[in-house]
Protein backbone atom coordinates (compact mmCIF):
# COMPACT_ATOMS: atom_id res chain seq x y z
CA UNK A 1 0.00 0.00 0.00
CA UNK A 2 3.05 2.57 0.38
CA UNK A 3 2.80 3.05 -3.54
CA UNK A 4 -0.08 5.60 -2.38
CA UNK A 5 2.28 7.87 -0.73
CA UNK A 6 2.06 10.25 -3.81
CA UNK A 7 -1.24 11.36 -3.12
CA UNK A 8 -1.20 11.92 0.73
CA UNK A 9 -0.47 15.68 1.54
CA UNK A 10 2.68 15.51 4.34
CA UNK A 11 0.36 16.47 7.46
CA UNK A 12 -1.24 14.15 9.58
CA UNK A 13 -4.83 13.89 8.16
CA UNK A 14 -7.93 12.17 10.09
CA UNK A 15 -10.15 9.75 7.82
CA UNK A 16 -13.73 8.24 8.86
CA UNK A 17 -14.31 5.15 6.69
CA UNK A 18 -18.00 4.13 6.83
CA UNK A 19 -18.40 0.49 5.74
CA UNK A 20 -14.98 -0.01 6.99
CA UNK A 21 -15.21 -3.88 7.33
CA UNK A 22 -17.12 -4.22 4.02
CA UNK A 23 -14.75 -5.01 0.94
CA UNK A 24 -13.72 -1.73 -0.10
CA UNK A 25 -13.83 -0.03 3.08
CA UNK A 26 -11.43 -2.50 4.92
CA UNK A 27 -9.17 -2.03 1.77
CA UNK A 28 -9.37 1.95 2.56
CA UNK A 29 -8.31 1.66 6.54
CA UNK A 30 -5.61 -0.52 5.24
CA UNK A 31 -4.40 1.77 2.81
CA UNK A 32 -4.34 4.79 4.73
CA UNK A 33 -3.37 2.90 8.14
CA UNK A 34 -0.66 1.59 6.17
CA UNK A 35 0.48 5.45 5.58
CA UNK A 36 0.61 6.16 8.88
CA UNK A 37 -3.22 8.17 8.98
CA UNK A 38 -5.58 8.23 11.56
CA UNK A 39 -8.98 6.43 10.90
CA UNK A 40 -12.05 6.14 12.52
CA UNK A 41 -13.97 3.03 10.91
CA UNK A 42 -17.65 2.55 11.36
CA UNK A 43 -20.04 -0.50 10.45
CA UNK A 44 -22.85 -2.28 11.92
CA UNK A 45 -21.44 -5.72 10.19
CA UNK A 46 -24.98 -6.38 7.84
CA UNK A 47 -22.69 -7.17 5.19
CA UNK A 48 -19.04 -6.39 6.37
CA UNK A 49 -17.25 -8.81 8.40
CA UNK A 50 -15.10 -8.15 11.44
CA UNK A 51 -12.38 -10.75 9.97
CA UNK A 52 -11.72 -7.98 7.43
CA UNK A 53 -10.55 -5.67 9.89
CA UNK A 54 -8.65 -7.79 11.78
CA UNK A 55 -6.65 -9.34 8.63
CA UNK A 56 -5.70 -5.58 8.07
CA UNK A 57 -4.93 -4.78 11.62
CA UNK A 58 -2.46 -8.15 11.16
CA UNK A 59 -0.65 -7.06 8.12
CA UNK A 60 0.46 -3.55 9.47
CA UNK A 61 2.76 -2.23 12.19
CA UNK A 62 1.84 -1.78 15.81
CA UNK A 63 2.15 2.25 15.81
CA UNK A 64 -0.08 2.06 12.39
CA UNK A 65 -2.50 0.04 14.72
CA UNK A 66 -2.94 2.46 17.30
CA UNK A 67 -4.10 4.90 15.16
CA UNK A 68 -6.85 2.69 14.33
CA UNK A 69 -10.59 3.65 16.23
CA UNK A 70 -13.63 1.26 15.34
CA UNK A 71 -17.60 2.76 15.89
CA UNK A 72 -19.60 -0.08 15.87
CA UNK A 73 -23.28 1.14 14.77
CA UNK A 74 -25.51 2.25 11.75
CA UNK A 75 -25.66 5.56 9.52
CA UNK A 76 -29.44 5.13 9.65
CA UNK A 77 -28.62 6.79 13.50
CA UNK A 78 -27.69 10.20 13.25
CA UNK A 79 -25.81 10.07 16.70
CA UNK A 80 -23.65 6.97 14.91
CA UNK A 81 -22.66 9.97 12.26
CA UNK A 82 -22.19 12.54 14.48
CA UNK A 83 -19.94 10.13 16.77
CA UNK A 84 -17.85 8.39 13.73
CA UNK A 85 -17.17 11.75 11.83
CA UNK A 86 -16.04 14.20 15.13
CA UNK A 87 -12.73 15.53 14.41
CA UNK A 88 -12.35 13.98 10.95
CA UNK A 89 -10.94 16.04 7.91
CA UNK A 90 -12.45 13.44 5.50
CA UNK A 91 -14.81 10.47 5.16
CA UNK A 92 -15.01 8.54 2.66
CA UNK A 93 -18.62 7.10 2.75
CA UNK A 94 -18.97 3.65 1.58
CA UNK A 95 -21.62 2.16 3.43
CA UNK A 96 -24.52 0.92 1.66
CA UNK A 97 -26.88 -2.05 0.83
CA UNK A 98 -24.58 -2.83 -2.62
CA UNK A 99 -25.99 -5.65 -4.48
CA UNK A 100 -28.25 -4.96 -7.25
CA UNK A 101 -30.90 -8.42 -6.99
CA UNK A 102 -30.70 -7.71 -3.31
CA UNK A 103 -31.73 -4.03 -3.99
CA UNK A 104 -34.62 -5.29 -6.52
CA UNK A 105 -36.07 -7.36 -3.39
CA UNK A 106 -35.70 -4.79 -0.91
CA UNK A 107 -36.20 -1.23 -2.39
CA UNK A 108 -37.48 0.48 0.85
CA UNK A 109 -34.20 -0.77 3.31
CA UNK A 110 -32.41 0.51 -0.25
CA UNK A 111 -33.50 3.87 0.00
CA UNK A 112 -33.18 3.80 4.07
CA UNK A 113 -29.87 2.51 3.95
CA UNK A 114 -28.35 4.26 0.67
CA UNK A 115 -30.52 7.79 0.36
CA UNK A 116 -31.23 8.46 4.05
CA UNK A 117 -28.21 6.73 5.61
CA UNK A 118 -26.08 9.53 2.88
CA UNK A 119 -27.82 12.29 4.27
CA UNK A 120 -26.81 11.57 7.61
CA UNK A 121 -23.45 11.51 6.82
CA UNK A 122 -23.84 14.77 5.01
CA UNK A 123 -24.91 16.35 7.69
CA UNK A 124 -22.51 15.00 9.91
CA UNK A 125 -19.72 16.10 8.04
CA UNK A 126 -21.43 19.52 7.69
CA UNK A 127 -21.61 20.24 11.39
CA UNK A 128 -17.39 19.21 11.53
CA UNK A 129 -15.99 20.78 8.60
CA UNK A 130 -15.38 17.76 7.07
CA UNK A 131 -15.12 16.98 3.26
CA UNK A 132 -17.01 13.47 1.87
CA UNK A 133 -15.64 11.10 -0.70
CA UNK A 134 -18.60 8.74 -1.50
CA UNK A 135 -18.74 5.46 -3.60
CA UNK A 136 -21.28 6.50 -6.44
CA UNK A 137 -21.78 3.54 -9.01
CA UNK A 138 -21.82 3.02 -13.02
CA UNK A 139 -25.54 1.75 -12.03
CA UNK A 140 -26.70 5.13 -12.25
CA UNK A 141 -26.04 5.04 -15.98
CA UNK A 142 -28.88 1.88 -16.63
CA UNK A 143 -29.22 0.59 -20.27
CA UNK A 144 -28.62 2.91 -22.34
CA UNK A 145 -26.76 3.33 -25.49
CA UNK A 146 -23.72 5.05 -25.98
CA UNK A 147 -20.31 3.79 -24.76
CA UNK A 148 -18.43 4.43 -23.55
CA UNK A 149 -19.57 6.29 -20.38
CA UNK A 150 -18.74 10.09 -19.48
CA UNK A 151 -20.02 11.91 -16.33
CA UNK A 152 -22.19 14.10 -19.14
CA UNK A 153 -23.80 10.71 -20.51
CA UNK A 154 -27.23 9.86 -19.68
CA UNK A 155 -28.39 8.55 -16.38
CA UNK A 156 -31.03 6.08 -16.02
CA UNK A 157 -30.86 3.71 -13.39
CA UNK A 158 -32.94 0.46 -13.77
CA UNK A 159 -32.16 -1.01 -10.06
CA UNK A 160 -32.91 0.79 -6.61
CA UNK A 161 -29.68 0.68 -5.61
CA UNK A 162 -28.37 2.45 -8.55
CA UNK A 163 -31.31 4.83 -8.48
CA UNK A 164 -30.21 5.64 -4.80
CA UNK A 165 -26.56 6.04 -5.99
CA UNK A 166 -28.07 8.97 -8.44
CA UNK A 167 -29.95 10.26 -5.77
CA UNK A 168 -26.68 10.66 -3.57
CA UNK A 169 -24.93 12.58 -5.99
CA UNK A 170 -27.86 14.94 -6.65
CA UNK A 171 -27.40 15.54 -2.78
CA UNK A 172 -23.70 15.44 -2.68
CA UNK A 173 -23.80 18.45 -5.48
CA UNK A 174 -26.49 20.26 -3.03
CA UNK A 175 -24.29 19.83 0.19
CA UNK A 176 -21.51 21.86 -1.62
CA UNK A 177 -23.60 24.55 -3.25
CA UNK A 178 -25.88 25.00 -0.57
CA UNK A 179 -23.85 24.30 2.51
CA UNK A 180 -20.23 24.56 1.60
CA UNK A 181 -19.56 21.27 1.90
CA UNK A 182 -17.09 19.99 -0.47
CA UNK A 183 -18.22 16.36 -1.30
CA UNK A 184 -16.34 14.37 -4.34
CA UNK A 185 -18.68 11.57 -5.70
CA UNK A 186 -16.80 8.21 -7.75
CA UNK A 187 -18.78 6.47 -9.80
CA UNK A 188 -17.48 2.74 -9.89
CA UNK A 189 -17.35 0.37 -12.35
CA UNK A 190 -17.27 -3.32 -11.12
CA UNK A 191 -14.67 -3.46 -8.36
CA UNK A 192 -12.95 -6.15 -7.44
CA UNK A 193 -9.91 -7.12 -5.32
CA UNK A 194 -9.00 -8.92 -1.93
CA UNK A 195 -11.59 -9.59 0.85
CA UNK A 196 -14.61 -9.12 -1.95
CA UNK A 197 -17.43 -11.41 -0.41
CA UNK A 198 -17.58 -14.86 -2.77
CA UNK A 199 -20.65 -16.22 -0.99
CA UNK A 200 -24.02 -16.46 -1.04
CA UNK A 201 -26.91 -15.08 -4.09
CA UNK A 202 -25.44 -11.74 -4.76
CA UNK A 203 -21.60 -11.91 -5.08
CA UNK A 204 -20.28 -9.91 -7.35
CA UNK A 205 -18.75 -12.19 -10.62
CA UNK A 206 -15.42 -11.71 -10.19
CA UNK A 207 -15.32 -12.76 -6.25
CA UNK A 208 -17.87 -15.89 -7.12
CA UNK A 209 -16.16 -17.06 -10.09
CA UNK A 210 -12.51 -16.64 -8.47
CA UNK A 211 -13.94 -18.51 -5.58
CA UNK A 212 -15.77 -21.55 -7.35
CA UNK A 213 -13.25 -21.99 -10.03
CA UNK A 214 -10.14 -22.20 -7.27
CA UNK A 215 -11.99 -25.28 -5.72
CA UNK A 216 -12.25 -26.69 -9.12
CA UNK A 217 -16.27 -26.25 -9.42
CA UNK A 218 -17.75 -24.31 -12.42
CA UNK A 219 -19.24 -20.67 -11.54
CA UNK A 220 -23.10 -19.62 -12.76
CA UNK A 221 -23.52 -16.85 -15.96
CA UNK A 222 -26.38 -15.71 -15.96
CA UNK A 223 -28.19 -14.57 -18.94
CA UNK A 224 -25.92 -15.58 -22.40
CA UNK A 225 -22.84 -14.12 -21.20
CA UNK A 226 -22.60 -11.26 -23.90
CA UNK A 227 -22.73 -8.71 -21.42
CA UNK A 228 -19.44 -6.34 -21.39
CA UNK A 229 -17.72 -4.72 -18.06
CA UNK A 230 -14.88 -2.33 -17.40
CA UNK A 231 -13.44 -3.79 -13.90
CA UNK A 232 -11.18 -2.09 -11.45
CA UNK A 233 -8.74 -3.49 -8.80
CA UNK A 234 -9.40 -2.04 -5.43
CA UNK A 235 -6.00 -0.54 -4.88
CA UNK A 236 -6.68 1.58 -7.78
CA UNK A 237 -9.43 2.11 -5.78
CA UNK A 238 -8.36 3.40 -2.65
CA UNK A 239 -5.65 5.83 -4.58
CA UNK A 240 -8.71 7.30 -6.20
CA UNK A 241 -10.37 8.03 -3.00
CA UNK A 242 -6.86 9.24 -1.40
CA UNK A 243 -6.94 11.90 -4.49
CA UNK A 244 -9.85 12.88 -3.96
CA UNK A 245 -9.59 13.00 -0.09
CA UNK A 246 -6.72 15.31 -0.63
CA UNK A 247 -7.01 17.41 -3.63
CA UNK A 248 -6.54 21.17 -3.08
CA UNK A 249 -9.01 21.71 -6.79
CA UNK A 250 -12.23 23.52 -5.66
CA UNK A 251 -13.39 22.54 -8.99
CA UNK A 252 -13.42 18.95 -7.99
CA UNK A 253 -16.05 19.43 -5.29
CA UNK A 254 -19.98 18.76 -5.80
CA UNK A 255 -18.66 16.98 -9.03
CA UNK A 256 -18.61 12.49 -10.02
CA UNK A 257 -16.02 11.01 -11.39
CA UNK A 258 -16.15 7.42 -13.26
CA UNK A 259 -13.57 5.16 -11.79
CA UNK A 260 -12.44 2.18 -13.41
CA UNK A 261 -9.45 0.68 -15.51
CA UNK A 262 -8.85 -0.93 -19.38
CA UNK A 263 -11.20 -1.83 -21.76
CA UNK A 264 -14.40 -3.66 -21.08
CA UNK A 265 -14.43 -7.16 -21.24
CA UNK A 266 -17.35 -9.58 -22.38
CA UNK A 267 -17.85 -11.60 -19.45
CA UNK A 268 -17.38 -15.22 -21.13
CA UNK A 269 -13.91 -13.83 -21.73
CA UNK A 270 -13.52 -12.88 -18.09
CA UNK A 271 -14.42 -16.34 -16.87
CA UNK A 272 -12.05 -18.27 -19.68
CA UNK A 273 -9.20 -15.52 -17.97
CA UNK A 274 -10.13 -16.66 -14.18
CA UNK A 275 -10.03 -20.61 -15.18
CA UNK A 276 -6.67 -19.70 -17.03
CA UNK A 277 -4.89 -17.49 -13.80
CA UNK A 278 -6.65 -20.72 -11.57
CA UNK A 279 -5.24 -23.50 -13.65
CA UNK A 280 -8.95 -24.65 -13.92
CA UNK A 281 -9.16 -25.86 -17.78
CA UNK A 282 -11.21 -28.94 -17.31
CA UNK A 283 -14.93 -29.66 -19.05
CA UNK A 284 -16.20 -30.07 -14.98
CA UNK A 285 -15.43 -26.16 -14.71
CA UNK A 286 -17.04 -25.06 -17.93
CA UNK A 287 -19.66 -22.27 -16.98
CA UNK A 288 -23.35 -22.87 -15.76
CA UNK A 289 -25.85 -21.24 -17.50
CA UNK A 290 -29.20 -19.16 -15.14
CA UNK A 291 -31.73 -16.97 -16.21
CA UNK A 292 -30.72 -12.82 -16.53
CA UNK A 293 -31.44 -11.48 -13.21
CA UNK A 294 -33.71 -8.70 -13.00
CA UNK A 295 -31.26 -4.90 -12.97
CA UNK A 296 -28.19 -6.07 -14.47
CA UNK A 297 -27.05 -3.83 -16.98
CA UNK A 298 -25.81 -5.21 -20.52
CA UNK A 299 -23.06 -3.17 -21.23
CA UNK A 300 -20.85 -1.08 -18.98
CA UNK A 301 -17.35 1.28 -20.27
CA UNK A 302 -16.52 3.86 -18.53
CA UNK A 303 -14.28 6.76 -19.88
CA UNK A 304 -11.99 8.21 -16.84
CA UNK A 305 -10.52 11.19 -18.75
CA UNK A 306 -12.23 13.66 -16.09
CA UNK A 307 -10.45 11.76 -13.44
CA UNK A 308 -7.56 11.76 -14.91
CA UNK A 309 -7.28 15.68 -15.77
CA UNK A 310 -9.12 16.88 -12.39
CA UNK A 311 -7.79 14.42 -9.86
CA UNK A 312 -4.69 13.07 -11.25
CA UNK A 313 -6.24 9.42 -11.08
CA UNK A 314 -4.48 7.10 -13.34
CA UNK A 315 -5.49 3.30 -12.39
CA UNK A 316 -1.82 1.28 -12.06
CA UNK A 317 -3.29 -2.71 -11.54
CA UNK A 318 -4.59 -4.07 -14.83
CA UNK A 319 -7.18 -6.42 -14.71
CA UNK A 320 -5.04 -9.20 -15.54
CA UNK A 321 -2.45 -8.20 -12.77
CA UNK A 322 -5.29 -8.25 -10.47
CA UNK A 323 -7.02 -11.05 -11.21
CA UNK A 324 -2.82 -13.09 -11.06
CA UNK A 325 -2.77 -11.57 -7.68
CA UNK A 326 -6.03 -13.38 -6.04
CA UNK A 327 -5.11 -16.80 -7.77
CA UNK A 328 -2.16 -16.23 -5.68
CA UNK A 329 -4.23 -15.53 -2.48
CA UNK A 330 -5.23 -18.30 0.03
CA UNK A 331 -8.56 -19.79 0.20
Amino acid sequence: MGSFDRSVSLKQTRWTVTGAAGFIGSNLVEGLLSLDQDVVGVDNFSTGHRENLEKVLAKIRPEQQRRFTFVEGDIQSPEVCRKACRGASAVLHHAAVVSVPFSVEHPTLTFDVNSKGFINILDAARAEGSRVVYASSSAVYGDLPGLPKTEESPVAPISPYGLSKRDNELWGALYWQSYGVPTVGLRYFNIFGPRQDPKGAYAAVVAAWMNSLKKGRPGTVYGDGSNTRGFCHVRNVVEANILAGTTERKDAFGQVFNISSGSPVGLLDLYDVIRSVTGQRGEETNPLFAPKRLGDVLHSAADISKAERVLGFVPRVSLEEGLADLAREDG
